[in-house]
């Protein structure tokens, strides 16, 4: 259960696993591989993902909760700035509980060839339940497969969940490449 005063899109508390989506798919980078963990916050997903054994990289507005991180920890703007990687490549990027739209070429070129994208953010209907409400913020049905189209969709989700707090999410994992990687 999240603590009082914790945010569920932005966690402070350290007792709150990474998603479940996240570490579901993780596999599917290639091992030892480099990560970049986009709006890392206080880097719950750059701390599992580094256990697991790759090189992370963290970015946020925000970077005092990834002291002690085991990443390189990119402090940067990543809404009014310039895309802090624009000549790098990762075998994984991972976005939880964020949306940018004009992010998604930066997405696209940042990841290596059979790369791959977890992603998993809230959806339309989301703000009948809670923050966030601003439409700004909330994937249409289908927007995530339809921006990621040039990707081998490996799984999609859009729905309600009631756990760990009600919410509309929608979730992606693709790979770039002809063909995605064996689920094991």
């Amino acid at each position: 259960m999240i603590r009082s005063g914790a945010s569920f899109d932005r966690p402070t508390d350290p007792d709150i696993p990474p998603s479940a989506w996240v570490m579901r798919w993780a596999s599917l980078i290639r091992p030892g591989g480099t990560v970049l963990d986009v709006a890392a916050g206080h880097g719950r997903h750059t701390r599992a993902l580094a256990a697991l054994g790759f090189t992370v990289t963290a970015a946020d507005i925000e970077v005092s909760g990834l002291a002690g991180a085991p990443a390189e920890v990119v402090a940067a703007d990543l809404e009014t700035g310039v895309w802090p990687f624009k000549s790098r490549t990762f075998d994984g990027i991972v976005i939880t509980n964020y949306l940018h739209r004009p992010h998604f070429p930066h997405l696209l070129e940042s990841l290596a060839a059979e790369g791959v994208l977890i992603f998993e953010t809230f959806g339309q209907g989301n703000e009948r339940l809670g923050r966030p409400r601003n439409p700004n913020f909330l994937l249409a049905p289908g927007e995530l497969l339809r921006a990621f189209e040039q990707l081998s969709v490996v799984a999609y989700e859009h729905g309600e969940e009631q756990a760990p707090r009600p919410a509309v999410r929608q979730r992606l994992c693709a790979v770039k490449g002809a063909a995605p990687r064996v689920i094991g």
